[in-house]
């Protein structure tokens, strides 16, 4: 009987441990625990209207523009009225975040992607605090060695893509960016293909900014959560399919 009870007592106990092992990996697996927690991709482009989106420092209403149809944001120059930028920015800002769109251009005109924007009024323009991510005609520059860190996936004036992988103006392209503050590495995957990846701060970072046009502005690459942005440039320019998630 002695034995018997030991047995029973230690089955009990080893259920127990048991149960409580499985507990915690079901609470780690769980949409709380944090080791497996994922955030869903938010998108960015309504099929009709600008929600979630404004112009930058548009307070009185009078910049023009950009249009939407069927989930395609439009940039044409040539239809823009009103003083000042006209670049199209986030309602909501973003620290480190993965984002997803598709665009293309018509020839000879060119954009930007810009991240950690401020939209304070003593910045004129929002390339004044945002780095960018280069969109352009990449007829533009071609192969000219001097002019690749212009070219099209480019951090703007200081990183050069690895190669371009641009297709002609008038089709889609795919942008993948990842900024990762807490990794310090941002990455650009240009239609299926990384091809650009920098520091986000640190001493490389400011040896590229001190290189470039941006080394005299004090706002510049300061703002590690702000605004992203489609920039305002001549042409035509146009956005889709854009989608978002928080890291």
């Amino acid at each position: 009987m002695f034995k018997k009870s030991i047995f029973s007592l230690s089955c009990f106990i080893a259920l127990m441990v048991s149960c409580q092992n499985t507990s915690k990996k079901e609470k780690e697996n769980s949409p709380e625990g944090n080791e497996t927690k994922t955030v869903e991709w938010t998108t960015l482009s309504s099929s009709n209207s600008l929600e979630g989106w404004h112009i930058f420092q548009n307070e009185t209403g009078e910049k023009t523009g950009w249009s939407v149809s069927d989930g395609v944001f439009t940039f044409n120059s040539e239809a823009a009225s009103g003083e000042g930028n006209k670049s199209l920015i986030t309602d909501d800002k973003y620290g480190s975040f993965e984002i997803q769109f598709e665009w293309k251009l018509s020839a000879g005109s060119n954009s930007g992607f810009m991240w950690g924007v401020s939209e304070d009024s003593e910045y004129e323009h929002p390339y004044l605090t945002g780095p960018e991510i280069q969109i352009i005609d990449a007829d533009i520059y071609g192969d000219d060695p001097e002019n690749q860190i212009h070219t099209t996936a480019a951090l703007y004036d200081m990183v050069a893509p690895s190669q371009v992988m641009a297709k002609p103006a008038g089709e889609w392209n795919r942008y993948h960016i990842t900024i990762d503050h807490g990794k310090n590495l941002g990455t650009v995957v240009h239609n299926g293909e990384e091809i650009n990846r920098f520091p986000l701060h640190g001493p490389e970072w400011d040896a590229f900014v001190e290189n470039s046009k941006f080394s005299d502005m004090k706002g510049f690459g300061k703002y590690h959560e702000g605004y992203l942005c489609l920039q305002d440039h001549p042409g035509i320019i146009s956005y889709k399919n854009i989608k978002i998630r928080r890291l």
